[in-house]
């Protein structure tokens, strides 16, 4: 038997999933006990390195998320808001780290995460890569620097299976940017332009969304005045940057107490 952190990983069949499962089986730091997917998918009842279509992994494909997280240390999760919120109730009771790569969830949403943070650990991050949180921070930083003569506008692009927008990512950026100038995003957020919809407002922050093909992730934060534009760019061009950050958050919530943190705590780059 194992003595490394057992990792349970939600939506076993998407992208993501898949590319957690691969990361976690090469790591001599951790090790697959379970794999999870929805009730009534093919995948269910089938080892998940066969389903995957290679060698048998000897971790069967579940739909009993009870029974897996039971057994687990850690639970990374990119799924979709209502099934992580379920999630977060089973890893309260097993006590079990719960990583958050769930993008799309509201502001209620987030808020019904906070009872289980009394009991577990949950990591909850829009972008779990280095190279985006180091963009939020600077993004703070370079908004709290300029006044309202700058119109900030932050454009993301991802592929067009992305059924969310603006992205996470780009409301962490958009949250970043408020937080730096000393205001709530939601009483400046402009998202929505469509038709004649008029001049900007001062002090707005402005989104905008592209999506095809197979684009991974790309960030703009963009600052615009009179006579120059400033731009701070992160461009993901293999999605493994965020599956090796939420191993690294699955380690690192090991070790902390029961609570809401993010990828900054992680990194050591909260203020």
């Amino acid at each position: 038997m194992s003595t490394l952190p057992g990792i349970v990983v939600t939506g076993a069949s998407g992208r993501m999933g898949q590319m957690l499962i691969k990361l976690i089986t090469e790591s001599d730091r951790m090790h697959l006990v379970s794999a999870i997917e929805r009730t009534g998918h093919d995948w269910v009842g089938r080892d998940v390195g066969a389903a995957m279509g290679g060698n048998d992994l000897g971790v069967v494909v579940t739909d009993d998320a009870l029974e897996a997280i039971a057994k687990a240390q850690v639970v990374i999760d990119f799924t979709a808001p209502a099934a992580t919120i379920a999630f977060a109730e089973l890893c309260a009771q097993a006590r079990a780290v719960h990583v958050i790569g769930t993008t799309g969830m509201t502001e209620d949403d987030i808020a019904k995460l906070a009872p289980a943070a009394r009991h577990a650990v949950i990591v909850r991050a829009g972008n779990m890569s280095l190279g985006v949180n180091l963009l939020t921070q600077l993004t703070k930083k370079v908004a709290a620097a300029l006044d309202e003569d700058f119109d900030i506008e932050v454009i993301e692009a991802h592929h067009h299976h992305k059924v969310d927008a603006p992205s996470g990512t780009a409301l962490m950026l958009g949250e970043a940017a408020a937080e730096g100038r000393g205001v709530s995003l939601k009483g400046t957020m402009d998202s929505g332009r469509d038709g004649i919809t008029g001049a900007r407002k001062r002090g707005d922050i402005g989104f905008s969304a592209i999506r095809g093909g197979d684009i991974v992730g790309e960030h703009d934060v963009m600052f615009a005045a009179a006579g120059e534009r400033i731009v701070l760019r992160h461009m993901a061009t293999d999605r493994a940057v965020f599956g090796r950050g939420a191993l690294k958050a699955a380690l690192w919530g090991l070790s902390q107490q029961p609570g809401e943190y993010d990828m900054l705590d992680v990194l050591g780059m909260n203020d």
